[in-house]
């Protein structure tokens, strides 16, 4: 038998003869991306305090160090660990804990590194969660101690999982920001009470294999794979948001389609509270936009080839139901400490609304944008105040088609029209941010990208909440860059941007 071994051999077969046989077992966890000094000395001394030691590493699906991480796969992981004499058994960790492997290896003691004897240092929150399952399954927690070397440091520096550019901004910005101020940030935001504002959109994926060109017409084939749904818009905002905030609540309407509202409960209601407004006439239709794509054949890219929507020409809510969600956010805007006004100019917000929404919000955090359906006709500069902005490069150049040269010359034009502070997104190259000390640049954080559709939602939430909170610009384009890079490897809004891996990627950015 080998080193390394599956969860279910060591619980049925190996567990019962050592235990049988009088034998103690150590258990360490960890990614173990890139195995050094530290890891060894710690793998060492684990080894010293039972008989056998049991190795889990997390698998690579559930490791939060960002995009690009882990480096190494599952099975070259393994193999490094199983190298080592120390090392008796090696195991695949499915989850976000070592809670699963701790059930089956059910260990004496189980091995944490020094860095995790204070557990309000975990940015995870898991260690006091692991200890207790494991004094739950008859073991202890013990610590190693000794120099402590970082992997993610190593990594960073050694291969290519960030730009030059990005490595040069985080040498620099790590000169006036610690993680300590960026967890600070996020506590704060915690305590605030968000409303969030705009159209619910579900978001349905077809994924394709193109064929090509049709033989005699100008269209593309393609073979039809399978189809997924995922709530986006607002709602898609709002679920971004809910990790952060103490409090979040969804203001939105929607169509009269049941499965629609049993669905928005259904996901959402735990996580956020809903104040839906439902046009009943059937006049106005929840918001479906259907995109065609197909995968790039050698990586995980995908690419829209085509996009079909049911946005009426001319939308007529009903008028009793309309006067009823604009009296409901007469009634509350007020209440809370910052609104998120999402107008994806579908005809949820007119004038009313941005006149209440403006007059009534304590913080305004103002997104405005773009799309197919709307192009020219939904121009952020129809809002007169917003103490944070996001805005595209297209939006910004509709705004201010004379600085369409000067990026920045129109995002100052725009903060001054705001009257406040605001956030350019560039793409890949990443964002500019703009505050009472002048434009910041900050570069895109991965080289990795699944899917952009989501990136730009998950940025505006996060550097939002966190200007909301009291961070300077430059705090917040990072925090928002952070999470765009994790959106980008998100198809879609299929998942929301955790707070937790939004910090533990800028710790692993911080190890520069």
């Amino acid at each position: 038998m080998g080193k390394i071994v599956s969860k279910e051999e060591f619980k049925t077969s190996i567990r019962p003869k050592l235990k049988q046989a009088g034998k103690t077992i150590a258990l360490c966890h960890g990614v173990f991306d890139l195995l050094h000094p530290g890891h060894v000395i710690h793998l060492e001394q684990a080894k010293g305090m039972a008989d056998k030691l049991a190795v889990s590493i997390t698998a690579a699906q559930y490791v939060r160090k960002g995009p690009g991480r882990p480096y190494f796969d599952d099975e070259l992981r393994m193999k490094v660990l199983a190298s080592l004499e120390c090392v008796d058994y090696v195991l695949l960790s499915e989850g976000y804990t070592g809670k699963d492997t701790i059930a089956c290896v059910e260990p004496d003691i189980y091995v944490k590194g020094e860095e995790y004897s204070r557990a309000g240092d975990d940015i995870t929150g898991k260690i006091t969660e692991e200890q207790a399952f494991v004094e739950a399954h008859g073991g202890s927690i013990r610590f190693t101690s000794g120099q402590v070397f970082s992997s993610t440091k190593l990594i960073n520096m050694a291969f290519p999982s960030l730009s030059g550019e990005a490595k040069a901004y985080m040498e620099n910005f790590h000169t006036r920001y610690g993680l300590p101020e960026i967890l600070d940030y996020a506590q704060a935001a915690s305590k605030l009470k968000i409303l969030v504002i705009g159209d619910v959109i579900i978001d349905k994926y077809t994924y394709c294999c193109l064929q090509g060109m049709m033989s005699k017409d100008m269209g593309y084939s393609a073979s039809l794979s399978h189809s997924e749904e995922y709530l986006g818009g607002a709602a898609a905002i709002a679920r971004h948001l809910s990790s952060f905030a103490g409090q979040v609540t969804l203001m939105s309407m929607i169509g009269s389609e049941e499965p629609v509202r049993l669905r928005l409960f259904d996901e959402l209601s735990d996580k956020m509270r809903l104040r839906l407004t439902y046009d009943v006439q059937g006049g106005v239709p929840t918001i479906i936009k259907h995109r065609y794509l197909t995968r790039n054949e050698k990586r995980e890219e995908y690419k829209k080839i085509f996009a079909v929507n049911n946005i009426p020409q001319n939308v007529h809510y009903e008028g009793k139901v309309y006067a009823s969600f604009k009296e409901k956010l007469k009634s509350t805007c007020a209440d809370y400490d910052a609104v998120f006004l999402c107008d994806f100019g579908h005809g949820l917000v007119d004038r009313e609304v941005m006149e209440i929404v403006q007059k009534q919000a304590k913080f305004l955090a103002l997104n405005c944008q773009t799309n197919s359906a709307n192009k020219g006709l939904n121009i952020i500069t129809k809002y007169t105040r917003a103490d944070v902005f996001t805005v595209d490069q297209q939006e910004l150049k509709l705004a201010f088609p004379e600085e369409a040269g000067d990026e920045k010359a129109g995002l100052r034009k725009l903060a001054g029209h705001l009257k406040g502070c605001g956030f350019l997104t560039r793409g890949s190259k990443g964002a500019y941010g703009i505050g009472k000390a002048g434009i910041q640049d900050c570069p895109a954080f991965t080289l990795n990208v699944k899917d952009t559709i989501g990136a730009g939602d998950a940025f505006f939430a996060v550097a939002g909440i966190f200007t909301a909170a009291g961070a300077p610009p430059e705090a917040g384009i990072f925090a928002g860059n952070v999470a765009g890079a994790l959106g980008a490897n998100i198809v879609g809004n299929k998942e929301a941007v955790e707070k937790v891996n939004v910090l533990k990627y800028a710790g692993t950015l911080m190890n520069i």
